[in-house]
């Protein structure tokens, strides 16, 4: 908006120069002739020009407005009309990756919403003991607070500790406090610990069409927990070198996991996330990982984008605080392409 202010006005100061010297305008304009150049032909040439350059040039980081309110209201769905298929049974996601920093967190809020928002009854349980997935959804978890160390250790129904989750409809979160960070020891001595989770997602009287569990960066009790309860394992990696590093343990410790404690469970969806397109290393490490994994590999990527890190500080994820962004928009088509995966293949993706 502030480039046809200046071109508009060039002509105006200009204009009278021709009339009042000669020498100046020739040796400023040698090529068009004096008076015509600085008619009214030179600003529109110069308009023309800008708005024709607008939409072909345009940066995909800084959509045209009118799209990015298209997408908008496609994610937000006000209206309830855009749905996305629901699985014909319960779907329970184990969201894990031992590293740190790859997005586990934010994959499983935004998916979650995501679905929530287009028909389907989600669960997300928070087991991670810094409770990021509980604040991303602004659900209260502080000291104090009936959380999922309740389920655990003391068997307190998991409806008891679920929380419906403020201006999402169909979305549940059972929230994680700093008490769960104890439960690493607790359940050493407690009989079949590693079922726990299982059992009390199993005993909930509602059911949900997902339960997205949101795993620690570690293997421990709490993550083989999440396995146990899963049937399918979610894996976001992010697309630098050290994501690839710890993937053959994580890959390892599912395949002990369901050998001697969950038969059923698979690796479904592999998610690449933090993909930053100016990088050939992205590019690498993208097809690296859908050579080794084909099929799983999901095919919307999510990129790097700061509207994505921004959306937890305000108690919300990013589908709520930014529909438009492309962060929004990459996590909308990544739950879409998991919900259709999963009406496709009978309820696994």
């Amino acid at each position: 908006m502030g480039e046809p202010v200046p071109v508009s006005a060039a002509p105006a100061s200009s204009a009278p120069a021709p009339t009042s010297g000669a020498p100046a305008p020739t040796s400023g304009a040698p090529v068009p002739p004096p008076g015509p150049s600085f008619g009214p032909a030179s600003p529109s040439f110069h308009a023309d020009e800008h708005v024709s350059r607008e939409t072909p040039g345009q940066d995909e980081d800084d959509p045209p407005l009118a799209m990015e309110a298209l997408r908008a209201v496609q994610i937000l769905n006000p209206s309830g009309e855009i749905t996305m298929p629901r699985p014909d049974h319960p779907r329970v996601l184990c969201v894990a990756n031992q590293k740190g920093g790859v997005g586990k967190t934010t994959t499983t809020v935004n998916l979650a919403v995501a679905l929530a928002l287009h028909g389907n009854r989600v669960l997300v349980v928070d087991l991670d003991p810094q409770g990021n997935a509980s604040t991303g959804l602004n659900v209260p978890h502080h000291a104090g607070v009936p959380d999922v160390y309740d389920c655990l250790i003391d068997n307190v129904p998991l409806s008891e500790v679920a929380q419906a989750v403020e201006g999402i409809p169909n979305l549940w979160c059972v929230p994680a406090t700093i008490d769960l960070a104890g439960a690493e020891i607790e359940l050493v001595s407690v009989v079949a610990r590693e079922s726990r989770l299982a059992r009390a997602i199993a005993a909930h009287p509602e059911k949900f069409d997902y339960v997205f569990i949101d795993c620690p960066p570690s293997l421990g009790l709490l993550t083989v927990n999440a396995l146990c309860a899963a049937q399918e394992v979610l894996i976001p990696i992010q697309c630098e070198y050290y994501a690839l590093e710890g993937l053959n343990q994580l890959i390892n410790n599912i395949n002990l996991v369901r050998q001697h404690l969950n038969p059923t469970l698979d690796v479904s969806t592999i998610l690449l996330t933090m993909y930053d397109r100016r990088t050939r290393l992205a590019d690498a490490v993208e097809q690296d990982v859908r050579n080794h994994f084909g099929s799983k590999v999901l095919n919307a990527v999510i990129p790097r984008n700061v509207r994505v890190s921004e959306a937890p500080s305000y108690g919300q994820s990013v589908m709520t605080y930014d529909p438009g962004s492309r962060g929004a928009t990459s996590y909308f088509e990544a739950a879409l392409e998991i919900a259709m995966r999963g009406v496709n293949t009978g309820g696994t993706a």
